[in-house]
C-alpha cells in the first residue's frame, strides 16, 4: 500500500496531521516518534544478540570445486 501514495496524497495527510495536532505540537511528536524509533531499534538489536538471529548480508561462499 505505500507504494501507492503519491505527491498529492502526502500532501492531504501532511495537511490531515497539521489540522489534527497543530503546528506547534509538531516538532514535539517528530521529537518523541523519533525516540521511540531509537528505543524499538535497540531492542531489536539486542533481542537478535541474545537469540544469535541477528541477519547476516553476506551470502555464505559457495565450496570450490576440485578438478
Amino acid at each position: 500500500m505505500p507504494g501507492n501514495l503519491g505527491g498529492p496524497t502526502l500532501i492531504v495527510i501532511v495537511f490531515i496531521v497539521l489540522l489534527l495536532f497543530g503546528a506547534p505540537k509538531l516538532p514535539a511528536l517528530a521529537k518523541s516518534l523519533g525516540q521511540s524509533m531509537k528505543i524499538l531499534k535497540k531492542e531489536i538489536r539486542s533481542e537478535d544478540d541474545k537469540t544469535g538471529t541477528a541477519d547476516k548480508t553476506e551470502e555464505p561462499e559457495a565450496p570450490k570445486k576440485s578438478e
